[in-house]
C-alpha cells in the first residue's frame, strides 16, 4: 500500500471507524486506540483489496475485533460520561439528534452496535452479520429490540418534557 493510498483510507474511513469504536467502547481514548490499531494493521497488511468497499469492510472487521479484545481486558479504561461527549458533538444547540444519540448510546452494547452499523454506516443486515460473525436472524432481533428500547426511551423523554 502506498503512502497516498493509506492517507486516502485514513481520510475516508477514519471518522466512521471512530464512531464504530466509540459505540463499542463509549470512551474517546479507547476508541482512538482501536482505530489507530486498525490502521497500523492496514499498514502491515500484505494483501490486495478488491475494491474500496472491500477495504472499508476489512477495516470495520479489524476495528470490531480490536474492540472485542479490549472489552475483555482488565485494563480497560472507564467509560466517559455520554452527556459530555454529546455536548461536544452537538455543542451549539440542544437538538433531537443529541437526545437520539444519548438514547442510542444507552442501549446495551449488542443493540447499540447493530443500530450504529445499520443506520449510521448503512450496512445491510447480511453485511452486519458477516462483520460481527453472527446469524442474520440475530442481527434482526437485535435491531428490533433496539428499536423497541429506543421508542420507549424517547417516548418517556418527550412525555417528561411536556
Amino acid at each position: 500500500m502506498t503512502e497516498e493510498q493509506f492517507t486516502e483510507a485514513v481520510e475516508s474511513f477514519g471518522d466512521g471507524l471512530y464512531r464504530l469504536a466509540f459505540s463499542w467502547c463509549r470512551n474517546r481514548a479507547d476508541a482512538e486506540d482501536m482505530v489507530q490499531s486498525a490502521f497500523i494493521k492496514l499498514l502491515r497488511a500484505d494483501k490486495p483489496f478488491e475494491s474500496r468497499e472491500h477495504l472499508r469492510r476489512w477495516l470495520m472487521r479489524v476495528t470490531v475485533n480490536n474492540c472485542k479484545k479490549l472489552m475483555l481486558s482488565p485494563w480497560r479504561t472507564r467509560q466517559e460520561p455520554l452527556e459530555d461527549y454529546a455536548e461536544r458533538l452537538y455543542a451549539r444547540e440542544q437538538t433531537e439528534d443529541s437526545e437520539l444519540f444519548l438514547a442510542v448510546m444507552a442501549l446495551p452494547q449488542k443493540q447499540r452496535v447493530a443500530i450504529h452499523l445499520y443506520y449510521y454506516e448503512g450496512y445491510s443486515v447480511r453485511e452486519i452479520s458477516r462483520l460481527l460473525r453472527v446469524n442474520e436472524s440475530t442481527i434482526q432481533s437485535r435491531l428490533a429490540s433496539a428499536r423497541a428500547n429506543l421508542k420507549s426511551k424517547l417516548r418517556e423523554a418527550w412525555n417528561s418534557d411536556e
